[in-house]
């Protein structure tokens, strides 16, 4: 009887403690649970300081609370889940999560929150789900998420969000990214998601990011590039995908990036690539495709004759390939193999996407064993070109294809009609370059020879070529024993016999080689059987000629002479009148103390008797007379500016 006392007060005890702890209008079936959700609350309801202190989830769903306070939660410091969805608040105090640091789950979606202050999230260390969708937020800066070391999940979506800035996202714990997250950033050309982990971005993700011109996912752990995901970055250019667990690209995932010039793929888990996978990005400039696991086999002759149509056309820098398995092409590069190394490896099938789409079949099958049947030739008949389909067998590998003899046909007009396309079928493939180097290039000579141009001609044996293999030819000449080697090329049409180099350089050694791009592909080894020397002739230079150095070099002597005697003259006349203006500044009393002989006169009867002086006049003088003649001093000292004519200058 005791003991079921003793039970009955304990029950009642935990029931008053219970009803102690709940708020009015709650629901606290468990002690640490406060469900308030769907009450009509306007306000987060109080809770005596030593129950909340016990409370982990606080739900708050679904009332009309208007704003959160720096002390509406205040004592539940022990929450490690708030639920506050569907409420109408509009503003969150920037210290209202500030003795909440062991939450861990924030629901504040479908709201009327404008903005999320910055520090508000910051006291939240623990924070895993951060929930914000479909509410007026306009703007996100890096400030609002700092901190969020274990942020796992964030949901962005329905808000009206104009501005974010490229590293809001940066450096976190995101694990997932949903869909519509950035639906409304018209504006956004620079999104970072860089070194998450994120593992899963949903097929709508990217919805919304139309001007977004710079994406950049490294660093996370994403494991696939699924169809469609990228299709809403129309305008995208540059696509950081390295540093992931990407093991699988699917061959469409970058079709509608028609704008994109670099892409990163360095560091994932890529084995294989289809042929046709960047066949829609013209623009690609820029593939990063190294340290990945790659199996150098037959799936990807696709995948390399695309890149060597790209850097035939000069549009993609090198692409390094580097081969990981069979052990016997580990460590060499795709672009250096030879298609016949590219055997099939272990249980896997040989086909191969073509860069212009069709399934080709490769392995077993040599393009040249088969023959057409009686439909085939009639849809060449019709300008259709036959798809080879790839047959299934129980092993894993295609099914050989057995050379038959070809049809007998109907009636005579349908044989005489077919045999062209018959005689056709018996020459021998265009496979690649080095074979058609060696087996239908032949007879390369130099014609019609001077001295600056050369006309260099080929021969071709009769051959056929796929319908997807493209024929041209490149020749290549160079000045032969030069110490700096500068060849150039020059590429011609399939249909080309014979090419004229010009602006050769007179009496020089020339090497000219002829060479067939098959595929946009040319041989490794180039043949020296298609090579020519040729040397060409001197420059003529007859009486009608005019020298242009020798032109030149007399301009040039006639232009200094020039500089020479008008610089002579400048400096002459410089002389000049230097000399001029030192004779000037003689003292005046020297000048008229000089001995000057005196010129012997018509008549010996002159006056010597000497009265007067006239500046107009010589001096007259006997013959004889030599003497100087004595001024006196007095008026070269006279200062006075007074003149009197009438006064005698000279006295007797």
């Amino acid at each position: 009887m005791a003991t079921v006392l003793a039970l009955c007060f304990l029950l009642l005890s935990g029931a008053l403690s219970v009803r102690a702890i709940c708020p009015d209008r709650c629901d606290c079936q468990h002690a640490q649970h406060l469900l308030c959700t769907n009450r009509g609350l306007r306000a987060v309801p109080k809770a005596s300081a030593r129950s909340s202190g016990d409370v982990l989830v606080l739900s708050l769903g679904g009332n009309f609370i208007g704003n959160i306070s720096a002390f509406d939660l205040s004592r539940f410091s022990q929450l490690t889940r708030l639920d506050l969805q569907y409420n109408q608040i509009q503003t969150v105090h920037p210290k209202a999560f500030e003795k909440l640091s062991r939450l861990e789950e924030l629901y504040l979606g479908n709201n009327l929150l404008s903005a999320v202050i910055a520090g508000t999230l910051q006291p939240l260390k623990k924070l895993r789900i951060l929930d914000a969708n479909s509410n007026e937020i306009d703007k996100i800066t890096p400030d609002t998420f700092m901190n969020l070391e274990n942020l796992i999940k964030l949901r962005l979506d329905g808000n009206s969000i104009q501005t974010l800035q490229d590293s809001v996202f940066k450096g976190n714990e995101i694990q997932h990214v949903g869909n519509h997250v950035f639906q409304n950033l018209k504006s956004l050309t620079r999104l970072s998601l860089s070194n998450n982990n994120i593992s899963l971005l949903e097929p709508e993700a990217l919805e919304g990011l139309s001007s977004v011109r710079e994406l950049l996912i490294d660093g996370n752990q994403l494991a696939d590039v699924p169809a469609r995901l990228l299709d809403p970055l129309k305008k995208l250019e540059e696509l950081d995908l390295s540093r992931n667990q990407i093991s699988q690209l699917h061959h469409t995932a970058f079709n509608r990036l028609m704008q994109l010039k670099v892409l990163k793929l360095n560091d994932n888990q890529l084995t294989s690539l289809a042929g046709n996978v960047f066949a829609s990005n013209g623009g690609l400039y820029r593939l990063d495709l190294s340290a990945n696991r790659w199996t150098c086999d037959c799936r990807l002759s696709g995948f390399k004759e695309w890149i060597r149509g790209a850097h035939f056309h000069g549009r993609l820098l090198a692409v390094f390939v580097r081969c990981l398995y069979p052990a016997r092409l580990a460590g060499k590069y795709l672009d250096y193999l030879d298609s016949s190394e590219l055997q099939p490896v272990g249980n896997h099938t040989c086909v191969s996407e073509r860069p212009a789409g069709g399934a080709v079949a490769e392995g077993d099958v040599q393009a040249d064993q088969g023959r057409p049947s009686l439909s085939e030739q009639g849809k060449r008949r019709k300008g259709v070109t036959p798809r080879v389909r790839p047959s299934s067998r129980t092993s894993g590998s295609l099914k050989r294809v057995r050379a038959g003899h070809p049809p007998t046909m109907a009636t005579p007009t349908v044989q005489s009609a077919a045999r062209p396309e018959r005689l056709q079928q018996h020459r021998p493939l265009v496979a690649e370059a080095c074979q058609f180097n060696t087996r239908f290039l032949l007879n390369v000579t130099v014609e019609q020879l001077s001295s600056s141009t050369a006309s260099v001609r080929w021969e071709l044996r009769p051959r056929r070529a796929p319908p997807y293999v493209r024929l041209q030819f490149r020749v290549r000449y160079d000045r032969f024993g030069a110490a700096a080697q500068f060849p150039r090329f020059v590429y011609l049409g399939g249909g080309a016999r014979a090419v004229t180099l010009r602006e050769l350089a007179p009496d020089r050694p020339y090497m000219v080689c002829v060479e067939g791009v098959v595929g946009g592909a040319v041989c490794e080894v180039a043949s020296r059987d298609h090579c020519a020397g040729v040397v060409t002739q001197r420059a003529l230079q007859g009486s009608g000629g005019l020298d242009l150095q020798l032109v030149t070099v007399a301009t040039l002597a006639a232009n200094a002479l020039l500089l020479l005697v008008v610089g002579g003259a400048w400096a002459g006349r410089g002389l000049r009148r230097r000399l001029q203006r030192r004779k000037s500044a003689v003292n005046i009393r020297h000048m008229y103390s000089t001995r000057r002989p005196l010129r012997a006169l018509a008549t010996d009867a002159v006056s010597s008797d000497f009265t007067a002086y006239q500046s107009s006049r010589h001096r007259l003088g006997g013959a004889d007379e030599g003497d100087l003649i004595q001024f006196p001093c007095d008026r070269f000292l006279d200062n006075s500016t007074a003149r009197r004519d009438d006064a005698m200058r000279f006295q007797d």
